[in-house]
């Protein structure tokens, strides 16, 4: 019987994550019908409904379906001279298409294009992922529960507090060799783990066995992505030799002493100094293009270095690197999200502060099993890495908002864990000594009760909402810009270029493949410098020097915007026009009044 039952768990639990997935993919699909009403356009408007750099990423996906074999495809893409005008660049490393050439291979390996249009098939992979993305989640806080009840909530609190998906490349989601800043985010998990050891939470060869792997991915992902120095010459390298040649260095001695005490310090400040030296020295030796821009723009966020160069103005003036707004807390505070996983975390961090003090006193010896009597949820190791995570992850979305894409669903995750587990109120118990009342079977009750009404309340406020979002027919029309691309393809000379703003520009080259002179991509110094020249159309600089910038990228057509000349609405100081008279030093009309 007993068998049985954790056989039905498991399977109502698989099914149910696999369900959650499902439906929530399938809703997407709905509301991303509805809002663009995709299937009654033409396949023009509905190119134009891919914005930014999602306009690159489909274009080039576009053009491997279109060339006469797979390894045609990826070798114009990696000697790409028909994008940008005079500049030939490595589509597939500098933009990690990764995802877009196994998006090709698999429309026409399945036979899809007797089946499904191109578009319909990319889009359903992003939907797709998002839905495998989901069902992780779910799996996640079910593990750290032991209970699906906490894979549900997770799921319902990360819809109601979901964000735009639907103009995002497949490239958002995927990791190391899809993603080029990946290794920024394994670096704050290396770090994690390298905390979870110096605090003796976990057992240290687990741990560096997962160093291997860091280092192992790291090793084929530069190969694979053609021998990409950042790799090399990245913080989560330098952290990981450091904190293996430490543990060579490290000795045994009898916990809880005072030498085992000085010993800890020491092998910290020995990692610490190891892997910023070793960082300093492979830049030194390993010749690389590291985003230098990258590095001006943390020191003007944080205040260090003002500045009057107009790329890193712009780039600070762009909504999704400010703060987090009002509305954002107000809208996870709405759905009861922010103020259960503030509760979640302030006691999880108590609980893993005692268990660190015992250890570091020898006090205490880790447990083989962990019992509900026990109320330490603290001494789970694998809790002590998620809120040291989720603090990181969480500190970091404070100063950038773009970052909650990587935070909220870690909120959404250990929130509903903590509500679920009854070792977390069974912690909660033991602190106020309840005697009332048996603390086990209150704990028991609550971790059901409170995640039950907390669905329900969800369920009742929230569920009508999303209903009308799938019956409210919205319009999305863009008829000038319909009509841009028609002139172009019908009137334009093939070997015309094109100049104007980089979110445009992607727009010009996914809709008519004619070559432009800038990309919205922000990883490419020389991209970045060509934005800021072009955009010199809209500053009060001469006519003369305007021609000089044009000619100079061999543009034929020039393309102004009434939104960018008429510019509203935005903070101040950061029209376009207002950040071109800070750069080159004229006088701010705006600025002045």
């Amino acid at each position: 019987d007993v068998l049985f039952q954790r056989f039905a768990k498991i399977f109502i639990g698989c099914l149910a994550a696999v369900t959650s997935g499902m439906m929530y993919a399938l809703y997407l699909s709905a509301y991303h019908e509805r809002k663009f009403w995709f299937s009654n356009r033409q396949e023009l408007e509905r190119e134009i409904t891919f914005q930014g750099d999602s306009a690159i990423y489909y274009s080039y996906y576009k053009d491997m379906l279109q060339a006469p074999s797979f390894e045609r495809g990826v070798y114009e893409l990696t000697h790409n001279n028909k994008t940008v005008s005079l500049k030939t660049i490595n589509a597939v490393q500098q933009m990690s298409l990764y995802p877009e050439l196994i998006a090709s291979i698999l429309y026409q390996a399945t036979g899809s294009n007797d089946v499904i249009e191109p578009v319909y098939f990319y889009i359903g992979i992003v939907f797709g992922l998002q839905g495998i993305y989901i069902t992780a989640l779910f799996v996640t806080s079910w593990l750290m529960s032991g209970t699906w009840l906490a894979g549900m909530l997770t799921v319902a609190w990360f819809i109601i507090n979901r964000f735009c998906y639907l103009l995002i490349s497949a490239s958002t989601y995927t990791f190391m060799m899809m993603w080029e800043y990946s290794h920024y985010l394994l670096f704050l998990q290396a770090i994690s783990l390298f905390l979870l050891d110096s605090f003796s939470v976990e057992q240290s060869d687990k741990v560096h066995e997962v160093y291997k792997i860091y280092i192992f991915s790291l090793f084929v992902g530069y190969l694979l992505q053609f021998e990409n120095s950042a790799l090399l010459v990245s913080p989560l390298l330098s952290l990981v030799v450091a904190l293996m040649l430490a543990k060579c260095l490290q000795l045994n001695v009898k916990k809880g002493t005072f030498i085992a005490k000085m010993i800890k310090v020491i092998n910290f400040y020995l990692v610490c100094t190891l892997t910023v030296t070793l960082n300093i020295i492979m830049k030194m030796f390993v010749p690389h293009k590291e985003n230098g821009h990258m590095l001006k723009f943390l020191e003007a966020k944080f205040g260090l270095n003002m500045t009057k160069n107009f790329t890193m103005n712009w780039l600070l003036c762009q909504e999704s690197l400010q703060a987090p707004s009002q509305d954002f807390f107000l809208r996870l505070t709405q759905s009861s999200l922010l103020p259960f996983y503030i509760l979640v975390l302030i006691i999880c961090f108590i609980s893993m502060m005692q268990v660190i003090f015992w250890r570091i006193n020898g006090k205490k010896s880790l447990k083989e099993t962990i019992t509900l009597e026990d109320g330490r949820i603290g001494e789970r190791p694998e809790i002590t890495y998620h809120v040291i995570h989720t603090i990181l992850l969480g500190s970091l979305a404070m100063i950038i908002e773009g970052l909650k894409y990587l935070w909220t669903p870690y909120v959404c995750t250990l929130a509903a864990f903590g509500v679920c587990s009854p070792e977390l109120w069974m912690t909660l118990f033991k602190w106020l000594r309840l005697r009332t009342v048996h603390p086990v079977l209150l704990a028991l009750i609550l971790s059901m009760a409170v995640p039950t009404i907390i669905g329900l309340s969800l369920w009742k406020e929230y569920f009508p909402r999303l209903m009308t979002e799938l019956t409210e027919l919205q319009e999305f029309y863009d008829p000038d810009t319909v009509e841009l691309m028609t002139w172009i393809k019908r009137q334009a000379p093939v070997a015309a270029v094109f100049a104007g703003s980089p979110q445009l520009m992607g727009v010009i080259k996914l809709c008519t493949g004619w070559m432009v002179t800038s990309l919205p991509l922000y990883s490419d110094d020389d991209l970045l410098k060509r934005n800021e020249n072009i955009y010199q159309i809209y500053s009060k600089r001469s006519a003369e020097d305007i021609y000089k910038i044009l000619t100079s990228y061999k543009a034929n057509y020039l393309i102004v915007e009434d939104a960018i000349c008429n510019e509203v609405g935005t903070m101040k100081g950061c029209r376009v026009k207002d950040l071109l008279d800070i750069a080159n030093g004229h006088v701010s009309n705006h600025l002045e009044s």
